[in-house]
């Protein structure tokens, strides 16, 4: 057995302790590690008619290689949005043009016999890919085609359908508690509302349970169709309420208007999306035009998913990592580790694309207050979103 690893899609706190976890155990296994740098890119970029020249895609991983790389945040093997069955002319390198037909979506290639050729050449057998439910789709692929996969899920976001939890949510939740209630300074010195947009596309979970941890007034998510309106009135009578006469509040990047679009902009990547960001803004214009108060706006973004883990992604990136080998070494294939129910477990690796994981409105929101509501903690798992 010889096994590749990979992380792509978002870099989040987490995924270099689960590179860490996995060398190690497959060291003291005796297997041989290849790191494949910039996720499926690795594989799609590296040039079989030239092997000296590759070091920048794949190299072996040992545990000197990986001794403190758990000590920082992002992914130390890089990561790319990269998806070989759906290559676009501008994204194909240059030594494959011509070898494979630009007839699938959107005028697109698929380059997936080019890299099983480099799986063959590097001796590759077994794949840990680790990702979101885009980079995990092309894991599917690769087990269809024959090639061993067990998948760990990674996303700030924690929509990977078929897990209470992907690496790098509690550090991106810990990072926005922190920024949310630092922002109380400047937003209460002034007697302002504050809105904050967080990042998490199109789940609002990390709007829910960061706005619930940081008490803000008001959350918006992804999933309810807001009135700005209703909610304009109800921050000036938060703000009322305040003895420091401020009012804060977060919402997700995919949220929207009652009747209104989520904000995309640029171009797709490989996988079909396209940037979300803005509503932040747009919703802080409105607000302050209905109720003539000051705003402060502000996106914490990439910051969310900057610098190192905090306990529990270390921890769940220790696990994930030990239990990908624990079953590579079982000869299993084909599954994603997972947490449900607050134990750990595995699922069938084709899990993320069976559904779509999004916040249970009934049970943790109250769509007319826009804050976090849970019914009933008795009976859920520490991670009741």
């Amino acid at each position: 057995m010889r096994v590749g690893i990979l992380t792509g899609g978002g870099d989040v706190p987490g995924l270099n302790p689960a590179i860490k976890a996995v060398v190690n155990r497959c060291a003291e296994a005796g297997v041989e590690v290849v790191g494949i740098k910039r996720g499926w890119g690795g594989l799609l970029n590296y040039n079989l008619d030239d092997p000296t020249g590759n070091e920048e895609w794949a190299a072996p991983l040992t545990p000197l290689h990986v001794r403190t790389i758990d000590r920082y945040g992002g992914t130390t093997l890089h990561t790319s949005r990269t998806n070989p069955q759906r290559v676009t002319e501008k994204m194909m390198p240059e030594f494959l043009k011509g070898r494979f037909p630009f007839n699938g979506p959107k005028n697109t290639a698929d380059a997936t016999q080019h890299v099983l050729k480099v799986l063959e050449r590097l001796g590759i057998d077994t794949l840990i890919p680790i990702g979101g439910d885009d980079t995990l789709s092309y894991a599917v692929r690769m087990h269809q085609e024959g090639v061993r996969v067990i998948a760990i899920p990674k996303t700030m976001d924690n929509d990977v359908f078929g897990t209470d939890y992907c690496l790098g949510f509690s550090t991106a939740i810990t990072r926005s508690v922190e920024f949310v209630n630092a922002l109380r300074t400047a937003t209460g010195s002034h007697e302002r509302i504050a809105v904050v947009e967080l990042f998490g596309r199109n789940c609002g979970e990390t709007a829910l349970v960061a706005g619930f941890l940081a008490d803000a007034d008001r959350s918006i998510i992804a999933e309810v169709p807001f009135d700005v309106e209703r909610l304009a009135h109800q921050l000036v009578a938060d703000k009322r309420r305040n003895p420091s006469n401020y009012a804060i509040m977060v919402m997700s990047e995919g949220a929207h208007m009652l009747d209104g679009q989520t904000v995309e902009y640029g171009e797709e990547d490989a996988y079909g999306h396209k940037k979300l960001g803005g509503i932040g803004q747009i919703t802080g214009d409105a607000i302050k035009k209905i109720t003539g108060v000051d705003i402060v706006n502000q996106t914490i973004g990439y910051l969310m998913r900057s610098g190192a883990p905090d306990a529990i992604d270390r921890m769940a990136g220790f696990s994930y990592g030990n239990m990908a080998v624990d079953q590579l070494l079982k000869g299993h294939s084909g599954l994603m580790v997972a947490i449900q129910n607050g134990v750990y477990t595995t699922v069938p690796a084709d899990t993320p694309l069976q559904g779509v994981k999004r916040v249970d409105i009934d049970q943790f929101y109250d769509p007319s207050e826009y804050r976090a509501r849970v019914k009933e903690f008795i009976g859920k798992p520490m991670f009741w979103y």
